[in-house]
């Protein structure tokens, strides 16, 4: 136990930033999948499956603040949400883009960049998994081991829904 706590300390500032970062990322990514559902409501599969998805980082927020704990951090474990003072501001501009631009464009727009967002966090877990795999943190690998396969499913929803709708997207007018 004080070769673990030893190593934390030594490696802690390397691993706390990743920690931090990922800790963002899995924030900003819920709040991106919010928004998508939120932004394209009548499409029922993308409203329900987006907020659904959105808990998985909102969980892991909370499992990111737990660990984090180990390494000196104190994370909120709370994930973000749109229900900020700024959310109705918000809301009214996306429907005022949205008067500007095809739906359907910013459909493919949004999913592009929950894909992008979702591989980011996904290459973070597995710096973080090699990292604690490297330090023998079997409480760290155990948190990545479950939280990485979620975000990898979120990234492959995004890229089916792509798949699904871009040529009919791009070429119907």
């Amino acid at each position: 136990m004080r070769a673990r706590q030893l190593l934390r300390s030594l490696h802690g500032n390397k691993v706390g930033a990743a920690l931090e970062e990922l800790h963002r990322s899995e924030n900003d990514l819920a709040a991106a999948l919010l928004h998508v559902s939120d932004q394209h409501k009548v499409d029922h599969e993308i409203f329900y499956v987006a907020r659904d998805i959105a808990r998985w980082s909102q969980e892991h927020v909370r499992r990111l603040a737990e660990v984090g704990g180990d390494y000196g951090l104190d994370l909120d474990p709370d994930a973000e949400d749109d229900a900020t003072p700024l959310a109705p501001i918000k809301q009214k501009g996306t429907e005022l883009t949205g008067r500007f631009h095809e739906p359907t464009l910013l459909l493919l727009a949004d999913l592009r960049r929950i894909h992008r967002d979702a591989a980011g966090v996904s290459l973070d877990w597995e710096v973080l998994a090699q990292t604690a795999q490297a330090m023998q943190d079997r409480e760290l690998l155990g948190v990545c081991q479950e939280c990485h396969p979620e975000t990898l499913r979120q990234m492959r929803w995004a890229n089916a829904k792509v798949k699904e709708t871009a040529a009919q997207i791009m070429v119907t007018g």
